[in-house]
């Protein structure tokens, strides 16, 4: 599992103009099962994605469909994380 923190690096104006297109983005890759949560950073510097895909190339491979990635509209933090706990209705989530 992944986390990928998004940071802008355009104003927003300019990430506005894309938005639509990334939501298309966000909805292909829920619906292949990619991305279980998402949503933008308050203050709106730039969201949060967490994905569950079998390897960092395959992410690299997904995040450079982004049309944020494409037009460098942001940075992108990649975090891998080996979920072993979780609440009930979580418990999906974990690992074997």
């Amino acid at each position: 599992m992944f986390i990928i923190s998004l940071s802008y690096q355009v104003p927003l104006d300019e990430v506005d103009r894309f938005i639509p297109e990334h939501i298309e983005y966000l909805n292909e890759q829920y619906s292949k099962g990619h991305f279980i949560l998402s949503g933008r950073k308050e203050p709106r510097t730039g969201g949060v994605i967490i994905a569950k895909v079998d390897s960092r190339e395959m992410l690299n491979d997904i995040l450079a469909q982004d049309p944020f990635h494409r037009e460098g509209l942001a940075s992108y933090e990649v975090t891998e994380v080996i979920p072993t706990k979780a609440g009930e209705n979580l418990e999906f989530l974990l690992e074997g």
